[in-house]
């Protein structure tokens, strides 16, 4: 006999069976993007965690990414097709666990609207790619009042010259 508990179980595990089996839409190839790969060629050039992050909106574990601790200047680009998309003067520490900044670099990034886990929230990626980065909060530092928060594991570090 099937109870209200087990129902609402059931449904719970159907939708995150859902969001981990199917392709998200941008990765999917449904908006086409300046610098494009087939999935096989996505696997081969990105390390485990970088492709599961950019091209299947995983997220890392909070507190995991190298580029947590990064504080020189320089530049953060997207780890799929080196668009660079923040600089470091705008990298701030949130306490959340992963590397937040208030404002992208001009032309960096699009977003989508993101109805996963029960919640929206603007999910954002790299304009040339496509690659899933993160989300955008609206609680972040001034001048912005914004927070993007991105996966490490979604870039590359380059410091500046000296």
């Amino acid at each position: 006999m099937t109870n209200r508990r087990t129902l609402i179980v059931s449904a719970l595990a159907a939708a995150v069976a859902l969001r981990f089996t199917e392709q998200p839409a941008l990765a999917a190839g449904a908006v086409k993007f300046a610098y494009s790969l087939t999935d096989a060629q996505w696997r081969q050039k990105l390390p485990g965690l970088a492709y599961d992050v950019l091209r299947h909106e995983a997220t890392e574990r909070p507190f995991s990414s190298p580029l947590n601790n990064e504080h020189r200047a320089g530049v953060f680009a997207c780890k799929g097709c080196a668009l660079p998309l923040f600089d470091a003067r705008t990298k701030f520490d949130s306490g959340t666990g992963w590397p937040s900044f208030y404002a992208p670099l001009k032309n960096a990034l699009g977003t989508t609207t993101d109805t996963s886990l029960f919640m929206t929230r603007t999910e954002v990626h790299c304009r040339r790619c496509g690659g899933h980065l993160g989300h955008v909060f609206d609680d972040g530092p001034r001048p912005t009042g914004l927070r993007y928060c991105m996966n490490g594991a979604a870039m590359t570090f380059t410091p500046a010259k000296a």
